[in-house]
């Protein structure tokens, strides 16, 4: 692989890291926030629902690295 294709490759790998980390730990505030608001709770689950997307986001984007990475080298090996 060409160094422009490595460079575009990495452009969007941390395109696709930046938008899941946000989709994930919008959902979990969201889904916090609809918790808090239905069961009139204090922002208990707001903060329950941060903490559950931030991992979520955290798991995924280790998968996507992995994947990438192994992608490269196999594309190396060629």
């Amino acid at each position: 692989m060409n160094d422009l294709g490595k460079t575009s490759a990495f452009v969007v790998l941390f395109s696709e890291i930046g938008f899941v980390l946000l989709i994930a730990v919008l959902a979990g505030v969201l889904g916090g926030y609809w918790l808090d608001q239905h069961l009139g709770t204090v922002p208990v689950f707001v903060l329950v629902g941060f903490a559950i997307g931030t991992v979520g986001g955290a798991v995924a984007c280790w998968q996507l690295i992995a994947r990438f990475l192994a992608q490269m080298d196999e594309a190396d090996k060629k």
